[in-house]
């Protein structure tokens, strides 16, 4: 069986911000630079109809207001949820730290959306809404980094399916053609 490729896609916000709106700091405030990001963000993912895990950086942004991690994070996460996607794409979110984190759950939340952040050391989290098995299900995942599909039962304890499909549903594990499931951290 052949795997899908996949285009690794890095995406500098602080670049972005200072490109699209002309800014000498890396600063996300107002809705208006938001939105400006975030289209930024969507030409760059625009492509051959390939798979792409972007890994969305935000280690040079000092300032996240509540508009333009709305703008940035859940409207760009909601977009390619969507049946109508420009193209097959799942997120991950760098340099989320204590210092963002709490902008970026709490217009997840609003949005009843998830992410997966990477919130300091290469340590990866879910940020958002997530019911506990899902939860559960995408530590295991996450610790693992792969898990073939014969090894469920063992890694993931018994009545994982359900919560692996809606994690793969909502994008924070990815699910290769042999049913092979891999977290998106081990694929950037």
């Amino acid at each position: 069986m052949v795997e899908r490729r996949v285009d690794p896609i890095n995406i500098d916000v602080s670049e972005l911000v200072q490109r699209s709106v002309a800014s000498l700091y890396a600063n996300l405030i107002t809705r208006p630079t938001g939105r400006a990001v975030r289209r930024a963000i969507e030409q760059q993912l625009l492509g051959d109809g390939r798979m792409a895990i972007s890994l969305i950086d935000f280690t040079e942004v000092r300032i996240l207001d509540f508009s333009c991690a709305d703008e940035v994070v859940a409207k760009l996460v909601a977009r390619y949820l969507s049946s109508d996607r420009p193209r097959d794409a799942f997120f991950l979110f760098r340099a989320v730290e204590e210092l963002h984190a709490h902008t970026v759950e709490e217009v997840l939340l609003r949005q009843r959306l998830a992410a997966v952040c990477d919130v300091g050391g290469g340590h990866f989290q879910l940020l958002g809404e997530v019911a506990g098995r899902e939860r559960d299900v995408w530590e295991r995942i996450e610790r693992t980094g792969r898990l073939m599909p014969g090894d469920g039962d063992s890694v993931l304890g018994s009545g994982w399916n359900p919560a692996a499909d809606s994690l793969a549903s909502r994008r924070l594990i990815f699910v290769g053609p042999g049913g092979a499931l891999t977290a998106l951290s081990a694929m950037v």
